[in-house]
């Protein structure tokens, strides 16, 4: 498994750059703003997904581990590909991807081309919850919501003490996580004695 290439950029095409590491030329995937960060002869570090199909083995590279993470993550959803996969980091960045299932809105994802109705509800459903590692990376936090912030902490808490993730949602999403006085530790507490009243 090929995790990652530091080398120097030979040249840079439409969605894929060569990457030479000790005189091996390594073809790596690439999204358009990834692209535009490369220069031809200067040296990149790249965190690399190596896919491997009965014809062939294809390389895709990403600048951060956010992005690296949920390309696997995107993997993982019914019907998405790794072209498709790169595709939606092409068109929103993690950021937006996080907001997007946070809020249930799978039009974000059916902008992508190659994503139809069906894959982006998929999206949402299958990519809910495993994304709350993700919204306290420095990445995305500063995109999200305070109130979505806090919901996605106590739901992860919540699992976290044994509790299954649709519970644990319906608990934190009938509570008010928006009001200013609203803090993980206090909705995490008003959480627990909502779900210890209906257990």
């Amino acid at each position: 498994m090929i995790a990652s290439l530091r080398g120097t950029v030979l040249s840079v095409r439409e969605n894929t750059c060569i990457v030479d590491v000790n005189g091996v030329g390594y073809a790596v995937n690439i999204t358009p703003s990834h692209k535009r960060s490369l220069h031809v002869g200067n040296e990149y570090s790249f965190l690399t997904s190596l896919i491997v199909r009965e014809d062939s083995m294809t390389l895709f590279g990403f600048e951060n581990p956010e992005s690296l993470e949920l390309f696997e993550l995107l993997l993982s959803v019914s019907g998405v590909g790794p072209r498709s996969a790169l595709a939606v980091l092409a068109e929103l960045s993690p950021a937006d991807i996080l907001t997007a299932v946070v809020n249930e809105d799978d039009t974000a994802f059916k902008k992508v081309s190659g994503v139809g109705p069906k894959t982006a509800k998929l999206i949402i459903v299958q990519l809910a919850g495993k994304l709350t590692a993700l919204s306290h990376t420095d990445v995305v936090a500063s995109a999200i919501p305070a109130s979505s912030a806090i919901t996605l902490s106590v739901v992860q808490a919540l699992v976290g003490l044994g509790w299954n993730e649709k519970t644990a949602r319906d608990a934190v999403e009938s509570l008010d996580t928006s009001s200013a006085s609203a803090t993980t530790a206090s909705v995490l507490k008003e959480a627990l004695a909502a779900l210890a009243r209906n257990s």
